[in-house]
């Protein structure tokens, strides 16, 4: 959240709508460094289009799935975590003059949580009565194409379209062989500081190379709103943990200046509690989970997914097209994901060497 007054606000008239002014708008957004523009879907009033517009923009589904607590606001809060853990310093609406009152008060509240520049370019020659009510913070109202531009930034680059071989494809990562396991699902009572991980009992994630890095990082970005969900499965992925383990993660186990995330064991059927090192593709998520868990005042300052979430946890996974090893096509029984190969193999495994010891013949015998 912010800690330094946000700039003042600029109105940008457009006295004659022209489509100038929507061109240089529109092709200054550019969300990876922080400039995003709104164009507001035409035909709508509430507040919660508005939201699903700027999740939108930011190239995210607009619906978050999952249950809250009545009275909150899931989608403006999923706005807030995204655009702090961006983060987004610039915003530009398009078509201010037809904003509701109760429009322009969320933008003024996301611009005061998070300190964004914001612009509003109103399509007309003079401010409407609504914004003159509305606009109580700091503002200038300024004018002109050339203004416009340099309060919009500068043209954004086109980023690289990812390629049909890459972007449908499964990704197979065995850090995701315990995601659907029952490892652990409790939490250390009291403060708990974990050493880091010594890895005994579970294979380290290995490396992945830096095009498949930014592969996951961009199908986890544009998959779902919803930051607790894209948080979890990030943190799976350089962690190796079951969800259940993730969802003992709590704010304060977050350490985004020393790169940590502390996970905990406190039955040791895992690998005790222990503290992870977080990758650089990874914080912006878990960034976002942190800022929605402290909107939500979320009970016992939980951060990650929670039990309730698991079956949209799985389908968001599924949908990501990430997977863990699956079996090979002769053992193969569905076409579906198989999230349990690994836990039936090493039952077999066990009832294979129980197997043996009882038809052991016994290495003493009684007198």
């Amino acid at each position: 959240m912010r800690r330094t007054p946000p700039p003042p606000v600029t109105v940008i008239l457009d006295p004659e709508d022209d489509a100038a002014y929507v061109r240089t708008a529109l092709a200054a957004h550019d969300p990876a460094v922080g400039r995003v523009t709104l164009h507001p879907a035409p035909g709508t009033a509430g507040e919660i289009y508005l939201a699903h517009d700027l999740l939108a923009a930011l190239g995210k589904p607009p619906l978050l799935p999952g249950r809250f607590t009545p009275g909150t606001d899931p989608s403006w809060h999923a706005v807030t975590a995204w655009f702090c853990a961006i983060p987004i310093t610039r915003l530009t609406v398009l078509r201010a003059h037809l904003l509701t009152h109760q429009r322009l008060e969320r933008l003024l509240d996301l611009r005061e949580a998070t300190g964004l520049h914001l612009n509003l370019v109103c399509h007309r020659p003079r401010l409407p009565a609504t914004l003159q009510r509305t606009l109580h913070v700091p503002h200038t109202i300024t004018g002109g194409l050339h203004a416009a531009r340099t309060n919009f930034g500068p043209p954004a680059e086109a980023p690289p379209a990812p390629s049909h071989r890459t972007a449908n494809r499964w990704i197979t990562l065995q850090a995701l062989e315990r995601f659907d396991s029952l490892d652990s699902s409790s939490h250390c009572i009291g403060t708990c500081t974990p050493p880091m991980i010594k890895w005994r009992h579970r294979p380290k994630p290995r490396p992945r190379t830096e095009a498949t890095l930014q592969e996951i990082t961009r199908r986890i970005q544009t998959r779902t709103a919803h930051p607790r969900l894209a948080a979890t499965l990030a943190a799976a992925v350089f962690t190796a943990a079951a969800a259940h383990q993730l969802a003992t993660a709590r704010l304060e186990d977050y350490d985004e200046q020393a790169a940590t995330l502390a996970l905990h064991d406190p039955a040791r059927t895992v690998d005790d509690c222990a503290t992870h090192p977080v990758p650089a593709w990874a914080h912006v998520f878990l960034r976002a989970a942190a800022c929605m868990a402290r909107l939500e005042l979320t009970q016992g300052r939980r951060m990650l997914a929670q039990p309730d979430d698991y079956q949209n946890l799985m389908s968001f996974a599924e949908d990501t097209r990430l997977r863990p090893p699956q079996p090979p096509s002769s053992q193969r029984v569905t076409t579906d994901v198989d999230w349990w190969w690994r836990e039936r193999q090493e039952i077999e495994q066990l009832d294979a060497m129980l197997a043996r010891d009882r038809g052991r013949s016994p290495r003493w015998s009684p007198r």
